[in-house]
């Protein structure tokens, strides 16, 4: 059935840059926007960034200006470009979904930044 595939989560240093990607496959209808969550402490899910499968962008005022979304129509894929991390960014981060239909979720992708 439908799967989000994550990748490019990892260990990075302050300052340092990370690119993750989430592929959406199986059966889903039409894409209306993607994007990346992060957990919270008390286990919510808060928005990082999320594209329109049109183009529009929309970002945590926290990430604006060092980190860029963007999406493949092609592949049905979204990319997070992670720039001037900080540890603050460390965080579990989910990739979603929201066809015509329903919503999906990734299974999440660990972020840490730490010298």
């Amino acid at each position: 059935q439908v799967q989000l595939v994550e990748s490019g989560g990892g260990l990075v240093q302050p300052g340092g840059s990370l690119r993750l990607s989430c592929a959406a496959s199986g059966g889903f209808l039409a894409i209306n926007n993607m994007g990346w969550y992060l957990q919270g402490p008390r286990n919510q899910r808060d928005l990082v960034a999320s594209i329109t499968w049109g183009g529009g962008a929309h970002y945590a005022d926290s990430v604006k200006g060092r980190f860029t979304i963007s999406r493949d129509h092609a592949e049905n894929t979204v990319y997070l470009q992670m720039n001037s991390l900080k540890p603050e960014d460390t965080a579990v981060y989910y990739c979603y979904l929201d066809t015509a239909r329903r919503e999906y979720w990734g299974r999440g992708t660990q972020v840490t930044v730490s010298a």
